[in-house]
C-alpha cells in the first residue's frame, strides 16, 4: 500500500513539474505573440504631422521652401524615446518608450543648420509596462538624479537645398549626446521635411549603454541587449 502511494506521488510530482515547465515556456509565448500589442513602428516622417505641421501653404512651394533661415524651436507634435530589444522569458520582444516632453532650438543659415540642440524629459518616458517604466526611471536611468537627455550639434548640418513643402532631404548630423551624466560624440543620419508653417526632423541615435555608465537592464526574467536606439521626431516652429 505504502509503495503504491509513493509511486502515485512520484507520478503526480513528475506531472506537476512537466506542467509547470510547459506553462513557463508556453505562457510567455502565448502572451507575447497573441495577447500583447505589437510595439509601435519606428518614428518616421510618414507619421501624421502635429497641429503645427499641417495645413495648406499661403505661398508657392518654392517660396515656402526657401524661407527657412532664422531661429526655430521644437513645438507640439514632437516625440522622442527609446527602442531596445529584450529577451522576455526566452521570447524576443522589442521595448519602446516615448514622451512628448521635448524642447529645443535650431538656427539655420542658408541651407545649413549651424546651431541646435534638443532635450528630452526622461522621467516622462512611458512604455506599455509599468514595471519596465519603474525600472527605467529608477535603477536603470536614475531620472531623479539625471532627469534629462540632451543632444547638441558640434558641426553644421548641410541639407544641400531648402525643400519645397512636402519634400524631404537627408543629411548627416554630428554632435554630443549626454545621457546619465555622461557625454559622448555621436554621428547619425537624419531626414527633414518642409511643412506649410515649419519643418520636421526625424532620426535615430545608436547608444551603447556602457558608454553612458548604464548597466544593461536585466531583471525579473528580462534580458536586454547592450545597446539600443534613441528615436526622435521633432516638429519646429518659428522662434
Amino acid at each position: 500500500m505504502a509503495g503504491s502511494i509513493r509511486r502515485h506521488w512520484k507520478r503526480w510530482l513528475i506531472a506537476g513539474v512537466a506542467t509547470v515547465a510547459v506553462l513557463c515556456t508556453a505562457g510567455p509565448y502565448i502572451y507575447i505573440n497573441y495577447v500583447q500589442d505589437k510595439p509601435p513602428a519606428a518614428l518616421s516622417l510618414d507619421d501624421p504631422p502635429g497641429s503645427n505641421s499641417s495645413g495648406s501653404s499661403s505661398g508657392s512651394g518654392e517660396q515656402a521652401g526657401e524661407d527657412v533661415e532664422g531661429a526655430w524651436r521644437v513645438g507640439s507634435g514632437s516625440q522622442a524615446g527609446y527602442r531596445v530589444d529584450e529577451v522576455l522569458f526566452g521570447q524576443n520582444v522589442t521595448a519602446v518608450g516615448r514622451t512628448e516632453k521635448v524642447t529645443g532650438e535650431l538656427e539655420i543659415e542658408g541651407n545649413r543648420a549651424v546651431n541646435g540642440s534638443f532635450t528630452v524629459d526622461l522621467a516622462s518616458v512611458k512604455s506599455d509596462s509599468d514595471q519596465r517604466d519603474g525600472q527605467f526611471r529608477g535603477r536603470v536611468m536614475n531620472t531623479e538624479r539625471y532627469p534629462e537627455a540632451t543632444f547638441e550639434l558640434t558641426e553644421p548640418v548641410d541639407f544641400g537645398s531648402a525643400p519645397a513643402v512636402g519634400e524631404q532631404v537627408s543629411a548627416k548630423a554630428s554632435g554630443e549626446l549626454t545621457v546619465h551624466g555622461e557625454t559622448n560624440s555621436v554621428s547619425f543620419e537624419l531626414d527633414a521635411q518642409r511643412t506649410a508653417d515649419g519643418f520636421r526632423v526625424n532620426g535615430s541615435i545608436l547608444v551603447t549603454f556602457a558608454d553612458y555608465g548604464v548597466d544593461a537592464p536585466n531583471f525579473g526574467g528580462i534580458t536586454v541587449e547592450d545597446e539600443g536606439n534613441i528615436e526622435f521626431l521633432l516638429a519646429f516652429d518659428r522662434a
